[in-house]
């Protein structure tokens, strides 16, 4: 009768860690050709036109360059913010967000849930081959659609009995632009929670359901603690990128009668840098928009790293 052979002994971490560093002295070449593309790449294209925020406090001229141009200071913060219509493109965009925050952040979410309870693997592929599909359609396409599809003579019109041209109209830029946004990005974004999904306890369901557990009770006790983590790290995110209304599609789906409420900072920034050539000033805007972005990020992690047991982002 043979013996079994013995458990392997688990490396110490410190080994393991010693053995490492080791690997790594030798075959140092291979990670360096590796990792040196990706670096300077990321240098180039991400630290070095940091430099450029300096122009938010010049008087900038692309004739005089960066060294030669009128150092202004907070001069254009101070333009921004005593604006008249500071205040009315701030609202614009903290609207537009936030109402897009609150109805397209739970849609990819519902939808991992309800994509979860199809048993079928076939007809699972073929619901999330349709739903995937509108995120590869161009923003500018996808607004011509709308255009098309909400003009006087469109399909809606024809199927209310209606002649409305609702891009004209400020009051039904918002819900356009954030129906819009859910059709086209709520499958593609549900990828991640359904992949997080398949780690929820099949055994832990099953119970679930021989103990009578409803629905929402099997949501409740064993699928959402799969996600959990997931969800927060993906709402402190969407939170600290509130103030990065998406510029193409508001500029796309803005006409002269609804600027009453297509009008934010992004496209105000498009308008005051590149179309009028005040380049200091827009640069100005759009660091203010980043600071803000900033503040809310770091502050919706402490609040979700409060009620979730020290968990967050970093």
């Amino acid at each position: 009768m043979n013996k079994p052979l013995p458990a392997k002994e688990s490396v110490p971490i410190k080994q393991r860690a010693h053995n490492t560093m080791v690997y790594l002295r030798q075959h140092w070449q291979l990670y360096l050709i590796f990792m040196l593309p990706a670096f300077v790449l990321t240098i180039i294209f991400r630290y070095i036109p940091m430099g450029g925020v300096a122009i938010a406090f010049m008087e900038y001229n692309p004739f005089r360059g960066l060294w030669a141009s009128e150092w202004v200071g907070f001069a254009h913060f101070n333009r921004f913010l005593s604006s008249p219509d500071f205040m009315k493109y701030l609202m614009n965009t903290l609207k537009l967000s936030v109402f897009g925050l609150l109805w397209g952040f739970p849609a990819p979410i519902l939808l991992a849930f309800l994509l979860n309870r199809i048993l079928s693997s076939k007809i699972k592929q073929k619901v999330q081959l349709v739903l995937y599909m509108p995120n590869f359609i161009s923003v500018i396409v996808l607004c011509g659609i709308v255009r098309i599809l909400l003009s006087p003579t469109g399909m809606v019109n024809m199927f209310l009995g209606t002649n409305y041209n609702f891009m004209t109209m400020p009051q039904a830029f918002r819900t356009i632009y954030i129906a819009s946004g859910i059709w086209q990005g709520a499958g593609w974004a549900s990828i991640i929670y359904t992949a997080a999904l398949s780690n929820a306890s099949k055994d832990l369901k099953e119970a679930a359901v021989i103990d009578g557990a409803n629905l929402i009770q099997q949501i409740k006790t064993v699928e959402w603690p799969a996600i959990k983590d997931t969800v927060l790290i993906q709402f402190i995110m969407a939170v600290g990128n509130i103030m990065s209304v998406g510029f193409e599609k508001a500029y796309a789906l803005q006409t002269d009668l609804n600027m009453a409420s297509s009008e934010i900072i992004s496209t105000y920034v498009y308008k005051k840098g590149l179309l009028d050539g005040d380049y200091g000033f827009s640069t100005a805007v759009g660091l203010f928009n980043t600071v803000i972005n900033i503040i809310l990020l770091i502050s919706m992690n402490a609040i979700v790293k409060k009620i979730n047991e020290g968990k967050g982002i970093y």
